[in-house]
């Protein structure tokens, strides 16, 4: 499942989009053990700012295919989809099949809600090397999808003559196929990086504290890697090994930063929501406001340098504008 963002024509009529249903934001409250302190309803009210049956923007647009954590929805990288699709790119923001705690597909035989049937096999894993290669597992069958989904919205493979993948070709109409980039979210994270190893379509990935259960093919370790994660599980001597390894393996352009006061929820919209709800969470004290604008920030800048040439000092080291961020070169 899809939801795809993407430059508008101004003066657009169509109702903004829901966010989630009333059912999905049940099962997301239930899986996160929210559901007795939050009302689903509550949530499943929340609109977005984008619209539905927008006209498109004219011109070819980058592309940004994004991967939520292992569990959530994919609602749940709005903001940063949004706002990347307001800097001019195409965002295709995905569900991975019975990897969230609730996700409704609507197809030709109607209507059904998959639930994470996946998170049940790998808290089943005897050991726990046995579960880190159940996750390697599932961050590589994320890969093919972000493959899959390019595929997809590129027209690739499409047979004009039977007609099949033509619901695709509108989209292939706003791509620039050679300025496509992955991002994502922990697990979605990982998928992201591995993807631009598979994929030579890819060209840049971005890995928001994710850990690498599954490790970036060497064809992948020369691509432009955004790693953004917590101060207290990614600094170079925390006790998240996958991070320092693979910094060690990559050769082409990369930068590896951590946010003060963050936790594993900061880079998605979770804390944003839960601080216009007047919710927030202890352990990570950074306000909702600056988790998205940080996090939303630091990976425009990062796909703008890589996908469209433009120059972004953001990037090129600490600022005073944003004390939270930590710049690491171990």
């Amino acid at each position: 499942m899809a939801s795809v963002f993407y430059p508008a024509r101004h003066g657009g009529r169509g109702d903004t989009a829901r966010y989630l249903s009333v059912e999905e934001a049940e099962l997301l409250l239930k899986g996160l053990k929210r559901d007795a302190s939050f009302p689903a309803a509550r949530l499943a009210s929340v609109r977005t700012n984008a619209r539905t049956g927008a006209r498109p923007a004219p011109g070819k647009h980058p592309l940004v295919v994004l991967s939520p954590g292992f569990s959530l929805h994919r609602a749940t990288l709005t903001t940063l989809a949004e706002e990347l699709a307001s800097h001019g790119y195409v965002v295709a923001l995905l569900d991975h099949a019975y990897e969230s705690f609730g996700t409704a597909f609507t197809g030709p035989a109607g209507r059904r809600t998959l639930t994470c049937v996946a998170c049940g096999i790998v808290e089943d894993a005897p050991t726990d090397a046995g579960e880190k290669r159940r996750l390697a597992r599932a961050a590589r069958d994320r890969a093919a999808d972000i493959s899959f989904t390019v595929d997809r919205l590129t027209g690739a493979g499409r047979d004009a003559r039977s007609g099949t993948g033509d619901r695709s070709a509108r989209w292939a109409a706003l791509i620039d196929v050679r300025r496509i980039g992955a991002a994502g979210h922990s697990l979605g994270g990982n998928a992201a990086a591995v993807a631009a190893g598979t994929d030579r379509r890819i060209r840049a990935a971005a890995n928001l504290d994710g850990t690498f259960f599954a490790s970036v093919p060497r064809t992948g370790l020369g691509r432009p890697t955004l790693m953004l994660g917590t101060r207290k599980d990614h600094t170079p001597h925390a006790a998240d090994t996958t991070w320092p390894r693979t910094w060690q393996r990559l050769h082409g352009w990369k930068r590896w930063l951590t946010v003060t006061g963050s936790g594993h929820f900061t880079f998605i919209d979770l804390p944003i929501l839960g601080g216009q709800a007047g919710v927030t969470d202890p352990g990570a004290p950074l306000s909702g406001k600056r988790s998205g604008e940080i996090t939303t920030r630091y990976v425009t800048a990062f796909f703008d340098r890589q996908l469209r040439a433009l120059p972004r000092p953001l990037l090129d080291g600490p600022s005073p504008e944003n004390p939270e961020v930590d710049f690491h070169a171990p």
